[in-house]
């Protein structure tokens, strides 16, 4: 795998080699998130039945299971993971909103892509599988945790193939991914987070109350953060399409109070469900970011 990732359009070899002793320091993390979920001290050997989930394009129709189908109704496959340290599971919102960037500047689609990429990557280097789902009102697509290489370039392959739009619906979401996920992982989330905060902290309830590690990636631009435009400004919905034309300095004090709000919900609605909450501005290289994160994760 290591041979490949200067081919991989999100996972760069410099920003990796800048981040010092950072698959140590992510091991530490994650023998400190879960251990004794694996009795066996074999790793990768085994194959066994995981769970069901559902049947989206482009899977094999060899394992879907016609005894779902007959029960439900529903095209349902079935997914096989192999005995690993630890099984994570990287949720990705593709919605609009997280197709927006400051001029010039990286969006947040692609910074969490770039995140996505080193987190599987650091991951695999372990031998932990790693799955990925996309996804925005409904699954863009759905990969079960493995732990190969060949699994690696699947990942990266839908990946790099994946557009951000269409509206969101986080909470309908992530409680239909945790009324599936049977076994307990390692949950990240990487999102703006664009939903009822309420709503959507309930949806991230239902995971800790399934015995599931949560960890959110909070991905928002300055600009969002900031709200630094000048003048009469034309705003456009990137998921409704929607336009508006607004006084920016009319409207700048309400907006940093209610941003102020927004993140605040999530910071203290985290820490009382014991999920860690990781605020992740695009102005800041998610390497470094990611090194900080991980470096003050450890020290725990």
């Amino acid at each position: 795998m290591a041979d490949h990732q200067g081919g991989y359009r999100y996972l760069d070899p410099h920003a990796l080699a800048g981040m010092k002793n950072l698959t140590l320091i992510a091991r530490g993390v994650v023998e400190g998130f879960i251990s004794g979920l694996h009795a066996s001290p074999y790793k990768g050997f085994s194959v066994e039945f995981a769970e069901h989930r559902e049947y989206v394009p482009g899977d094999d129709p060899r394992r879907i299971d016609y005894r779902m189908l007959a029960r439900t109704d529903r095209l349902y496959v079935k997914q096989y993971e192999e005995e690993t340290n630890m099984r994570v599971q990287i949720l990705l919102d593709a919605s609009g909103s997280m197709n927006y960037r400051q001029e010039g500047k990286i969006s947040k689609f692609a910074y969490a892509c770039h995140l996505t990429a080193v987190l599987g990557y650091l991951m695999l280097r372990q031998q932990d599988a790693v799955g990925l789902t996309a996804f925005d009102r409904q699954l863009k697509f759905d990969l079960a945790a493995h732990a190969s290489p060949r699994h690696f370039n699947e990942m990266m392959r839908r990946l790099e193939a994946l557009e951000p739009g269409g509206e969101t619906d986080i909470p309908a979401v992530l409680h239909r991914l945790a009324d599936r996920f049977q076994r307990r992982r390692l949950i990240v989330l990487i999102s703006d987070l664009y939903g009822e905060p309420k709503e959507v902290s309930r949806a991230l309830h239902h995971f800790r109350h399934r015995h599931h590690e949560v960890i959110i990636f909070h991905v928002l631009d300055k600009a969002e953060t900031t709200f630094s435009f000048q003048g009469v400004v034309a705003f456009r919905d990137l998921e409704s399409n929607e336009r508006i034309e607004l006084d920016a300095s009319y409207l700048r004090a309400h907006y940093l109070k209610e941003m102020a709000e927004f993140q605040s919900h999530y910071r203290q609605a985290c820490a009382e469900a014991g999920i860690d909450y990781v605020a992740a501005e695009t102005s800041m290289p998610y390497e470094l970011m990611l090194s900080r994160y991980l470096a003050a994760r450890n020290r725990r």
